[in-house]
């Protein structure tokens, strides 16, 4: 069993995550109501990370195969940004914050229960059906308070990151991928596989957005959420595991909603709210559950 001093920096790990992801939905948020193509972003995470672990990746013995870092990649990289990304540009970061944030527990224990033998305790099951009610809640405003037409779309688009991202936590518990090794084989696949496509047939809009802005997303993409926040997590699923790792991750939504409306002048309905307030109920009630395998 993993001593309690294991356990409490898997704890921490996840905390950190938290803090990093509730201020990666602010800053992917203003660069989707920006100029930038969500083809842009996805471009500078995967540039500035796999350039930055690169020397890692050449220079460090792995024990992961090569099929084994294409799936990292094209999952936990490539799907998982490329939907966040477009939610980003169609849906608000409170939206994110619920659907991806709250939508990775969901996504995670119905894998584990379809492919791993997961069986999820009563408390569990609780906690799912209090954050399912606010995705839910989501949903319905979306469809009825959609003034773009476009934002139900969005809210799809932060559901499908979340089940990639599930896919990804689960994969590393199941391989037992060293975090390090995890983080630098996603960046570098991540680069190598989408930058081509990104130059030659996808739309850009560089030229349009002032150098700040794009130096804010180079860091925060491709420094703290690709990176510094992806070693965390992989970190945290190893010492606490994939579902208490992505309960974790549920309480984002509601930092991010808050720091929504000072930064990004976005307004919290109470139907908002309420999707907020349920989510993280289900995701505090989800960390103290031991799940049964």
């Amino acid at each position: 069993m993993d001593s309690p001093r294991k356990t409490a920096k898997g704890f921490a790990a996840a905390a950190m995550v938290v803090v990093i992801w509730s201020g990666f939905n602010i800053v992917s948020r203003f660069g989707g109501k920006s100029e930038l193509t969500p083809f842009d972003i996805t471009a500078i995470r995967f540039a500035v990370s796999g350039v930055l672990l690169l020397p890692l990746f050449i220079f460090r013995r792995r024990s992961i195969t090569w099929a084994q870092l294409f799936i990292f990649g094209s999952v936990g990289g490539i799907a998982y940004s490329s939907f966040v990304y477009l939610g980003f540009s169609l849906a608000p970061a409170a939206h994110a914050g619920i659907l991806v944030n709250g939508g990775i527990p969901f996504a995670t224990a119905l894998v584990s229960l379809a492919f791993m033998g997961y069986r999820p305790g009563s408390r569990a099951i609780l906690s799912l059906l209090i954050a399912g009610l606010g995705i839910v809640i989501i949903g319905v405003q979306s469809f009825s308070h959609d003034e773009s037409g476009r934002q139900w779309l969005g809210d799809i688009f932060f559901l499908c990151a979340a089940t990639s991202f599930a896919v990804f936590g689960l994969l590393l518990r199941k391989w037992r991928v060293h975090p390090l090794e995890a983080t630098i084989g996603v960046a570098f696949v991540s680069m190598l596989l989408y930058l081509p496509v990104y130059v030659l047939f996808l739309p850009k809009a560089l030229s349009l957005v002032p150098m700040p802005q794009i130096l804010l997303q180079c860091v925060y993409q491709g420094v703290l959420s690709a990176s510094v926040a992806q070693l965390l997590y992989t970190y945290a699923n190893h010492t606490i595991g994939p579902i208490k790792a992505s309960m974790m991750l549920a309480l984002v939504p509601g930092v991010s909603a808050l720091a929504a409306v000072p930064l990004l002048g976005e307004s919290l309905g109470l139907m908002t709210v309420a999707g907020v307030v349920l989510v993280t109920c289900g995701a505090l009630l989800g960390t103290t559950n031991q799940a049964k395998t």
